[in-house]
């Protein structure tokens, strides 16, 4: 994709502040800048609700075609999925523009990102899926990847029938292949054995791979971008005498699309199967705590939500709580907390097992190799009573 100059558009709900709108489209700008845009002008309006017809009152929408006639901005990008009517009413007014929601974007990414024909097959499911109830006034004609003659479209069909019996067609042809794929990726599961299995999970862009590389002495690919990981890897890992399976998949995200989640569920079996799941979290971003939430969900929606974690805070070497004044009249909030009171929440009140290190300078590396061998033992000593790590 050429790079262009975009703008972005959020709306404040009520209960919201500034604050965290702001978060959220500086995460809509990391999104866009790693499929390759500009980031240009953040347009921001305070709604109970998204307008039905155009998300945004006339207005304000008003006054984003004004901006982006005058800047040239090519691609405007809302932080919500649209409703084909709402992407269409917004495309009228801002045209010559081009309108891209949130789920657009992601799938974009997630297109660029898909190295292996695995991932290109999930990658296309998501996005035919995201598609098909798109495609009233689009005049895609389909219909000539697959040549006139001998096709099922008579002269009564419309465009628009075709086009959507075209995506179902493919639709079901991918599911189809990638059944077979999936049964592959079991066989091979199932032929690994009883090894103690642990599962890297996390926001995206949280340090997963750069983790997996240190444990593993791997070469996973890890890059500063999101979504640098979309297909699985599983490395066999030994830390004194002790092996076990650890696997780095797919980071998650807020708003990750329903069809993203669908389509990658089978990836996703790694973390349904794992006996620990390692959740890597960001401590430097200041929504990590939203992030550790947004993951919970997500592995609750993908059932596994009652595994075993252990929580590993990485990037302790960026962390910078915000200034605060001890005699100013707002009370000192979580965004202050200096990195040892965060250690004392979380370490001291034993919520669940956890560790602060950097995985860029190694800081506290031995005592996470420690505490994954105590853990993986101990699962491996109740499974195999009588074998004392004798490989």
């Amino acid at each position: 994709m050429d790079q262009e100059k975009a703008v972005f558009v959020g709306i404040i709900r009520q209960g919201e502040d500034d604050r965290k709108i702001a978060e959220y489209l500086d995460e809509l700008a990391f999104l866009a800048e790693t499929a390759g845009f500009i980031p240009d002008r953040k347009f921001i309006q305070r709604l109970d609700h998204p307008e039905k017809a155009t998300y945004i009152r006339s207005g304000k929408l008003q006054e984003l075609a004004a901006y982006c006639e005058q800047e040239c901005i090519k691609y405007v990008i809302f932080d919500d999925e649209l409703s084909p009517m709402q992407q269409r009413n917004i495309e009228k007014v801002v045209r010559p523009a081009a309108v891209i929601d949130r789920t657009s974007l992601i799938l974009e990414i997630f297109m660029q990102r898909a190295k292996t024909a695995y991932a290109r097959m999930q990658v296309d499911l998501a996005r035919y899926n995201y598609m098909l109830p798109r495609l009233a006034g689009m005049w895609t004609h389909l219909e000539r990847q697959r040549g006139g003659v001998g096709t099922r479209g008579g002269m009564g069909e419309t465009q628009i029938e075709i086009d959507r019996r075209i995506v179902r067609e493919r639709i079901a042809r991918l599911k189809e292949q990638l059944k077979k794929v999936d049964k592959q990726m079991a066989t091979q599961r199932g032929n690994r054995g009883q090894l103690v299995r642990l599962s890297l999970v996390g926001y995206t862009n949280v340090g997963k791979s750069t983790l997996m590389n240190l444990l593993s002495k791997s070469s996973v690919f890890a890059e500063d971008k999101l979504f640098a990981t979309l297909d699985t890897t599983v490395r066999k890992v030994v830390i004194e005498n002790c092996p076990f399976l650890l696997s780095d998949t797919v980071g998650f995200i807020r708003k990750l699309p329903t069809q993203l989640v669908e389509a990658f569920k089978s990836t996703l079996d790694e973390v349904r199967e794992a006996d620990i799941l390692v959740h890597v979290v960001d401590i430097s971003a200041p929504d990590f705590q939203e992030q550790m939430d947004v993951v919970q969900k997500t592995l609750r929606d993908i059932g596994a939500g009652d595994k075993p974690q252990y929580l590993v805070f990485n990037k302790i070497d960026k962390y910078q709580p915000e200034p605060w004044d001890e005699f100013s009249l707002v009370p000192k909030g979580p965004e202050h907390r200096t990195l040892e009171e965060l250690k004392a929440e979380w370490i001291d009140s034993k919520k669940i097992p956890c560790i602060f290190i950097s995985a860029l300078s190694k800081d506290g590396l031995p005592k996470l190799r420690d505490d994954i061998y105590k853990m993986v033992a101990e699962i491996h000593a109740g499974r195999y009573p009588f074998n004392n790590f004798l490989w």
